[in-house]
């Protein structure tokens, strides 16, 4: 088995790990670069494959860093099957035709200067036709199932805990007799977050391709951010000041959502004064996602299903308004009313949020919040490190607004979580291969990694390539460090003392059965394992079919619902039907 990191190594964006084995190649991610112009620069460059010898793209979640160039992949030819969790296509359906809408603007825009100039029109990189059409090639698949893919290669999804759908890959390499299984960690997401279930973990892996954005860096506590956020919100509002909050359309902008509901519709002791202030989505992406959260509630987090369950919709709340045309947008800065509103993108680098920012950064009374990661070179990024001026739509922008950084809010694990989320492995990896951030949160993570665990590392850079036979790992090509600039190997921060102990109960276990025969008959702890989940299951379709019929029973139906409900129950009919043909004497002794 041979694997290239070809994006997401030498460089933060752009994941994509190429793996060949026997005559097969497979992608992990297919994203789009993004940061500092040189990096994006790179979306432009020829694959360092040919698309048309793809077999399978193994997608992790839908964020455009790890799904943005699945459009041009099947542009240059690719045809064959991308696997993605249901909640992944869902918003992949969106998200990258939004990517599409956004390369031909920026290419509509870069066309006219350059005939301005006498010089030849610009093509997008992909376009929404482009999009449209790499939508056939997907095949959702549901968390915890296994797949396989052909005879060699069995697969299956676990929740990341990073956004809707985000997936951790298990797979299972089946050649010469031996079994080997390399874990892709996807992007990994803290525990105790709202709407989204914690990161599951894996009862084993023999290689591990581990993310490290925030592999030198740790997180608020739960209760620190959420307090901190609305005393940002009220200490800005009582200055008749507007509070800016870039967010990715996807996964934060829910999450500050969910918690403002609390000051809403909640019990929040600062209910009174937030009644007055209204909140404002100014995202027509934002809006379409929150539809996707709703429409897979279902593997939304315990608590989040309970407030759904109590008639409590976390999403929504009064005060609440999603913007959809330009011209609302326009409205929001022509009024100068106090008001939150949140945009993205949450890196700054596009979007309407680059509007907001014009209009406010230069207001003494304003406040622009980040609660994300923003990458070197990215507008966001910028702001943070102190900018006292920045250029928005060739102008000089006084940045006189307080900045305020939240890192609580980020959808990825810090420091202490990815090491607690490798503890949990309770067979750990022979090697491991850091990814996805930069350069010094790498280098830290590693020797923090070969500290605690005795493991060995490998920090691949760009397009470096590795040959695992066996227990062994050999490096066949050494790659390139797109920031060629010598980093130095810092003093590591002592100031928060790393805790890692045994409550590995804070994860939910995965029962592994792949590397063993079909025909042995399974412990009696797993065997209740499923009860479990069969009890539960029936306590919840019990309430769940007892709503449902006292609604139809009670209350007026619209067309849309009526339909909506019909599907569910046939879809859910033909589940139980599944799940009884299963249950004959031959899969049982």
């Amino acid at each position: 088995m041979q694997i290239k990191f070809t994006g997401g190594a030498g460089v933060l964006t752009g994941s994509c790990h190429l793996i060949t084995y026997n005559d097969k190649n497979i992608l992990l991610d297919c994203g789009l670069f993004q940061g500092k112009a040189e990096v994006e620069k790179l979306n432009e460059e020829d694959f360092p494959f040919d698309p048309k010898s793809i077999d399978y793209v193994i997608l992790s979640h839908a964020h455009i860093d790890h799904s943005g160039r699945i459009p041009l992949l099947v542009k240059k030819g690719f045809r064959g099957r991308i696997y993605a969790s249901s909640p992944t296509y869902d918003l992949c359906t969106i998200m990258l035709m939004d990517s599409a809408h956004i390369q031909e603007t920026e290419a509509e825009w870069k066309t006219r200067k350059a005939l301005r100039k006498g010089e030849e029109p610009l093509e997008p990189l992909y376009t929404k036709a482009d999009a449209e059409k790499s939508l056939n090639y997907f095949k959702p698949v549901i968390y915890g199932q296994y797949e396989e893919i052909d005879d060699i290669l069995t697969m299956r999804f676990l929740d990341a805990g990073h956004i809707l759908g985000s997936s951790i890959v298990e797979m299972w390499f089946k050649e010469n007799g031996e079994t080997r299984k390399l874990v892709f960690s996807g992007d990994i997401g803290m525990t105790q977050k709202p709407i989204i279930r914690d990161p599951q973990i894996v009862e084993k892996a023999d290689y591990l391709i581990l993310e490290s954005t925030y592999g030198n860096r740790f997180h608020d506590s739960v209760e620190e951010r959420v307090e901190k956020l609305a005393i940002t919100i009220l200490d800005t509002i009582k200055k008749n000041g507007t509070v800016v909050i870039p967010a990715f359309a996807v996964g934060r902008t829910q999450e500050i959502i969910y918690e403002l509901n609390e000051h809403y519709d909640g019990e929040s002791e600062f209910k009174k004064e937030f009644s007055k202030v209204p909140v404002y989505i100014d995202s027509p992406l934002a809006s379409k996602a929150t539809d996707v959260f709703k429409k897979n509630a279902h593997v939304f987090d315990a608590k989040t299903r309970e407030k759904i369950m109590s008639g409590d919709n976390p999403l929504e709340f009064k005060n609440l308004h999603f913007t959809q045309s330009v011209d609302e947008s326009k409205a929001l800065n022509a009024s100068t009313k106090p008001k939150v509103i949140i945009s993205a993108s949450g890196m700054c680098n596009a979007g309407r949020i680059r509007h907001h920012l014009k209009h406010n950064l230069w207001r003494e009374n304003a406040t622009v919040v980040f609660i994300g990661y923003q990458a070197e070179g990215t507008l966001g990024k910028i702001l943070k490190e102190g900018a006292k001026s920045v250029k928005l739509f060739g102008e000089d922008v006084a940045v006189n607004a307080n900045i305020v950084s939240i890192e609580g809010f980020s959808g990825h694990a810090d420091q202490e979580g990815l090491l607690k989320w490798v503890e949990a492995i309770k067979e750990k990896p022979k090697k491991i291969f850091l990814v996805h951030g930069e350069q010094e949160a790498k280098l830290e993570l590693s020797e923090k990694i070969a500290q605690k665990f005795n493991i060995e590392t490998h920090i691949p850079q760009m397009n470096a390539v590795y040959r695992i036979e066996g227990e062994q790992v050999s490096q066949l090509e050494e790659g390139y460090l797109l920031d060629s600039d010598e980093i130095e190997k810092k003093e590591f921060k002592k100031d928060k003392k790393l805790v890692l102990d045994d409550r590995i109960k804070e994860f939910e276990a995965i029962i592994e059965t792949i590397e063993r025969s079909d025909e042995e008959m399974i412990e009696a702890d797993k065997r209740q394992a499923l009860l479990h989940e069969i009890e539960a299951l029936k306590d919840l379709a019990d309430e769940i079919l007892t709503k449902t019929e006292d609604a139809i029973e009670n209350k007026q139906i619209r067309i849309k619902n009526y339909k909506q409900l019909n599907n569910l129950i046939k879809e859910l009919e033909k589940t139980l039907v599944n799940l009884s043909l299963n249950n004959t004497q031959e899969n049982f002794k």
